[in-house]
């Protein structure tokens, strides 16, 4: 007899997607919190529906979805937009993270989780600190008046915030809370070594691609390249010992500038006729490897391929959801929350208050700190992350019920929030929020 597990598993996949998105059309409500409420329902109540095992396989459900779940995002990056807030999007991916990680790591002289070491802190912020791409972009998408900056700063900042946050665990957190102690010049150093081995292999990586698309024109092969390339990149770097995760941003989002790059160039040209740098010449500008109206298919279909990617990790959080376990650390839990509320609130702040006294990083006034703050909703990577833990690790459980009530608490407290505030509070239409 045949095993169509597969097949249902598709099936089920496939029509929690259609059927959510289709009633948050008519509900007015973000897609995600039907995703995330439907996955645990079905994953509980109807395990005919889902016969993989999906805890047995949940290493091979990452390797399969994490390309997915990054590429959307990646893509729907312009070049002018990367060139205009380059120093606000470090700063809310990098400087504020390992600023938020340390922040709440200074809980450990307050004792506020018992038992934990200093490495176990480190280790719980860096899992509680990454942003979810897709649950961010499915509440985001539901709202109208969100300038195009914003979005880019949000955007921006659920990318580099996830590969600043898995460097942390990886290369400092989880090191120092297995051994009991890390080396401080040589942690320092090696995420360092990690980041710019990365940043260069994506690099490499994202002009490899770009002028591989130069040899054909259409759209599905242009997607197939991309899917292509998000893989090889998370699997080298990966292999290669540093981020997997990083490097499949930074070429996804290396190819696509570069494309973007020449689009504009063709456009300036049929207008007024430029010299041709070397550079311009090396990358063979006269010949576009795509065209915009492909791109945005190539960024729609990367999109819905992340949906189904973020449903398959809901069916392992489904799993391991245990509601005695979660209110038996509900203490945790909720000081969990609401400190990293709060560490993102004051990084936040940065933009809101004294953005001016960098002009490379602008102010964005009350409105816009309120948003980026309740932006921040955790998902498929925390999920991710604390699954690595080791199983002989003594307070696995404690990360597992802290984050999986975090993720929960942040995708449906900060997306009601922030639905509340669009649909009840902000009746303007869209304006730019930079002063």
């Amino acid at each position: 007899m045949h095993s169509f597990a597969p097949e249902i598993m598709l099936i089920t996949i496939l029509s929690l997607v259609v059927f959510s998105d289709a009633l948050a059309s008519r509900l007015k409500i973000p897609s995600v919190f039907l995703l995330l409420a439907g996955s645990y329902l079905i994953y509980t109540y109807f395990k005919a529906a889902v016969p993989i095992d999906m805890t047995e396989h949940f290493d091979t459900v990452i390797l399969f979805c994490i390309p997915l779940i990054f590429m959307g995002d990646a893509l729907h990056l312009h070049f002018s937009d990367l060139k205009k807030h380059g120093w606000s999007i470090f700063y809310l991916a990098v400087v504020a993270v390992a600023l938020s990680i340390t922040a709440g790591a200074s809980l450990y002289y307050f004792d506020v989780f018992a038992g934990l070491s200093l490495g176990a802190y480190v280790s719980l912020f860096a899992i509680n600190m990454a942003t979810d791409a897709v649950s961010v972009q499915s509440v985001l998408s539901q709202f109208k008046g969100i300038s195009h900056d914003i979005k880019v700063l949000i955007e921006g900042e659920s990318l580099g915030n996830d590969a600043t946050a898995v460097i942390a665990f990886f290369f400092i957190g989880l090191p120092w809370m297995m051994n009991g102690d890390i080396d401080p010049l040589h942690a320092t150093t090696e995420a360092l070594r990690v980041f710019a081995v990365s940043i260069g292999m994506g690099l490499a990586l994202g002009y490899g691609f770009y002028m591989l698309m130069k040899l054909f024109s259409d759209k599905r092969g242009e997607l197939f390249a991309f899917i292509i390339e998000g893989y090889a990149a998370y699997v080298l770097g990966e292999e290669m010992h540093v981020s997997g995760i990083l490097t499949l941003i930074t070429a996804i989002i290396a190819t696509k500038a570069w494309i973007d790059m020449d689009i504009d160039a063709a456009c300036s040209l049929e207008s007024k006729p430029v010299a041709k740098s070397f550079l311009r010449q090396m990358r063979l500008s006269n010949i576009c490897a795509t065209t915009n109206e492909r791109l945005e298919y190539i960024y729609e279909m990367a999109k819905e391929f992340g949906y189904i990617a973020a449903v398959m990790i809901f069916f392992v959080l489904a799993e391991m959801v245990d509601f005695e376990k979660l209110w038996h650390y509900r203490t945790e839990i909720l000081i969990m929350f609401g400190v990293t509320t709060l560490i993102r609130a004051l990084s936040m702040a940065k933009f809101a208050f004294f953005g001016k006294t960098i002009d490379s990083i602008k102010p964005v006034g009350t409105e816009g700190w309120f948003i980026l703050t309740f932006s921040g909703m955790k998902g498929a990577l925390s999920i991710i992350l604390v699954h690595m833990i080791p199983a002989n690790y003594p307070y696995k459980e404690l990360f597992e019920s802290v984050t999986i009530g975090v993720v929960g608490l942040s995708i449906f407290v900060y997306g009601t929030t922030l639905w509340t505030y669009f649909t009840f509070f902000k009746k303007e239409e869209e304006k730019k929020l930079f002063v």
